[in-house]
């Protein structure tokens, strides 16, 4: 492929795994026209018995051109599969020889992202230049400490050894701007978390304190493992978007996507608006619903005020969603005064998003719970994290100041104000 096809290529096939299946089979194709990507599905793939949409109601299964909806340039559900400012990173400095800094340089085209992010990427699908022949990006199977390596290399923008790019590109495809990549133990499929250069407090540390807590809070949460390399602290988190034992994957969509919300407005989220879908569109709405309210609150008291739309998902089976595990919940230290979260918390015309259990109790009946229930789960997550701090902190390796720093957060004063 010549650098100008590389940065601008005009056409993509999207392969994805069904439900079950252990290979992927060619769903449609993506055309560049113009800023916008349109898809359309393929005609064999429209004539299968187990064929179903990427996405409804964004990508139907139909006939003909569909076009992204009005205010986007690609559909959701494809960039939920595309990645994020990390992974555009390596692919920058794949590509063009040098790091793009944390902003994208705008240089290359989403499809270009998509079509050389790994293989391996979160959810079913994949983006390939054949109809014909699957032929898979990235090796997922290089050591932790290499890894770590080249994540430092890509953020100090220096050169990445060819030996290692490979590796790094596998990962590309994981979302958000922290360093990471993806790699196997045994059959185990993780993804690695690294410190970053400009790191001023232990973030990885307070992530595995955080997802280890919520877990003892009951929320459902990805496993977790604390680890190193090189001397920094690398947090593994098993994927759930695998079947284990199996070369199947499971579709996933952000919760950007189930709102229909345009990447450049994630403001514009709405916990009660998700509330209302899973009322309507997801397995097990009533269980699902004490679940965001207990993951709402537990981001409140611990601090992590990054909850934004692409931090919550659903796996999409053609038919219902169901919520997937909790998997980036993480502390920000900050000092007193008012917060916010990232999402909106109280219902149409409430434009309540402050970082207080009380609030979130006073809106209970939007998450289908009563005010003494709502009040139930905020007390049970203090206490447990009151009584498992200790035990979660060695777990950690936090030292006695970390725990005293990482404690004005988890949770915060502001975060109880008017509650007890």
């Amino acid at each position: 492929m010549t650098s100008e096809a590389r940065s601008r290529p005009q056409t993509a096939y999207v392969w994805v795994w069904l439900p079950g299946a252990d290979r992927p089979v060619v769903a449609g194709r993506v055309d560049q026209r113009a800023d916008r990507l349109i898809f359309g599905y393929g005609t064999s793939y429209q004539r299968r018995e187990d064929a179903v949409s990427i996405y409804e109601p964004e990508l139907p299964l139909r006939a003909g051109s569909i076009e992204p909806p009005a205010g986007f340039n690609v559909a959701n559900c494809l960039l939920d599969a595309a990645p994020d400012s990390w992974g555009r990173r390596v692919i920058t400095s794949r590509l063009l020889g040098r790091s793009a800094g944390n902003d994208d340089t705008g240089e290359l085209s989403d499809l270009t992202y998509l079509l050389n992010a790994g293989s391996n990427r979160i959810g079913a699908l994949d983006f390939q230049e054949s109809a014909a022949e699957y032929v898979p990006r990235g090796d997922d199977s290089a050591s932790l400490e290499d890894l770590a390596e080249a994540s430092a290399l890509i953020q100090a923008g220096e050169t990445v050894p060819a030996d290692l790019q490979e590796a790094l590109t596998a990962g590309s495809s994981v979302g958000g701007a922290r360093p990471k990549a993806l790699l196997e133990d045994g059959t185990r499929p993780l993804i690695a978390k690294f410190s970053s250069l400009t790191d001023t407090y232990p973030i990885v540390r307070g992530e595995f304190l955080a997802m280890r807590m919520a877990a003892h809070c009951g929320l459902t949460v990805a496993p977790v493992e604390l680890s190193s390399a090189h001397g920094k602290d690398v947090l593994l988190v098993d994927r759930f978007d695998r079947v284990p034992g199996t070369s199947q994957r499971r579709a996933v969509v952000s919760a950007l996507t189930i709102l229909g919300i345009p990447e450049l407005s994630p403001y514009e989220a709405s916990y009660a608006n998700l509330a209302q879908i899973i009322r309507e569109r997801f397995s097990d709405p009533q269980t699902t619903l004490r679940e965001l309210f207990s993951r709402i609150t537990f981001n409140i008291l611990c601090g992590n005020t990054d909850d934004h739309a692409r931090n919550h998902a659903a796996f999409w089976d053609g038919h219902m969603l169901t919520l997937t595990p909790a998997y980036d919940i993480c502390p920000y230290l900050r000092g007193g005064g008012e917060a916010t979260q990232a999402m909106l918390i109280g219902p149409s015309g409430d434009e309540f998003r402050f970082s207080q259990v009380a609030g979130c109790v006073q809106r209970a009946p939007v998450y289908g719970l009563d005010r003494a229930e709502a009040r139930e789960i905020v007390e049970a997550q203090l206490a447990a994290i009151a009584v498992r701090w200790d035990e979660v902190s060695d777990e950690a390796h936090l030292t006695q100041a970390e725990r005293t720093m990482f404690a004005r957060v988890f949770p915060h004063p502001y975060a109880l104000e008017d509650f007890r």
